[in-house]
C-alpha cells in the first residue's frame, strides 16, 4: 500500500459537481487523515439548537452563533469540540483538555471542566456528528474531483457567518479556485 500524505488540518471544499446533499457547498476541516481513513467536521452547517441546550457548561465559551453545528452525517448523537487557542501554534505546552490538530486549531475534551480551558480559548465550536471516510475512500473522491483541498485558517473554525464560508474560503485562493466562488447556487437559472 502506498503511503498517504496527511491532509490533517486542511480544508476540503465541496466542488459544485459534488452531488451528495450531505456535502453540498460544505467546508470540512480534516481533524485526522492517515492510511486508516479520515475524519473531519463540516464548518458551515449551523443547527437551530443552542449549545446551552445540550452542553450548558460550554455555552458561554462557544462563539457566535452560539449553536451546535452538524459536523457530518456520522454519529449525530455524539459531540466534538473544536477550538482555537490564540498563539496556539507557538505554544509549547497545550492547555489541559485541548489537543492540537494543526497550528492553533485543536480538539477540546468536552468531559473536562469548561473552566479548565476558559482562559485559554479564543473560540469554540460544538459539532454534532462528523464526516468520516474509510481507508482510501477520500483519496478516491479527490481523484474524482469531488473536493478542493486548501489551507485552513484559524478563523474558519469560528466564522460568524458560516453560510458564507464556502464562498469566502474559495475567494481567498490565489488560483482559478477564486472564480469558483462566483458559481451560482442553481446554474440552471443562468
Amino acid at each position: 500500500m502506498t503511503e498517504v500524505s496527511s491532509l490533517t488540518g486542511r480544508l476540503l471544499v465541496a466542488t459544485p459537481a459534488l452531488a451528495d446533499p450531505n456535502f453540498d457547498r460544505a467546508v470540512v476541516l480534516l481533524l485526522d487523515h492517515d492510511e486508516e481513513g479520515s475524519l473531519g467536521v463540516v464548518l458551515n452547517r449551523p443547527t437551530p439548537v443552542d449549545v446551552g441546550d445540550i452542553l450548558a457548561g460550554w455555552a458561554d465559551l462557544a462563539g457566535e452563533p452560539g449553536v451546535v453545528f452538524q459536523g457530518g452525517p456520522v454519529s449525530l448523537d455524539s459531540a466534538l469540540g473544536v477550538a482555537v487557542i490564540p498563539g496556539g501554534s507557538s505554544v509549547e505546552r497545550a492547555p489541559l483538555g485541548w489537543r492540537r490538530v494543526h497550528g492553533a486549531i485543536g480538539l477540546v475534551d468536552l468531559e473536562a471542566p469548561p473552566e479548565l480551558l476558559a482562559s485559554a480559548l479564543g473560540s469554540l465550536r460544538i459539532f454534532a456528528g462528523y464526516a468520516g471516510w474509510g481507508p482510501g475512500q477520500l483519496e478516491d473522491e479527490l481523484g474524482e474531483g469531488a473536493w478542493y483541498v486548501v489551507e485552513s485558517e484559524p478563523g474558519d473554525v469560528s466564522s460568524p457567518a458560516p453560510e458564507r464560508l464556502w464562498r469566502e474560503v474559495l475567494r481567498r485562493q490565489r488560483s482559478e479556485l477564486a472564480m469558483v466562488a462566483t458559481y451560482p447556487d442553481d446554474p440552471s437559472l443562468n
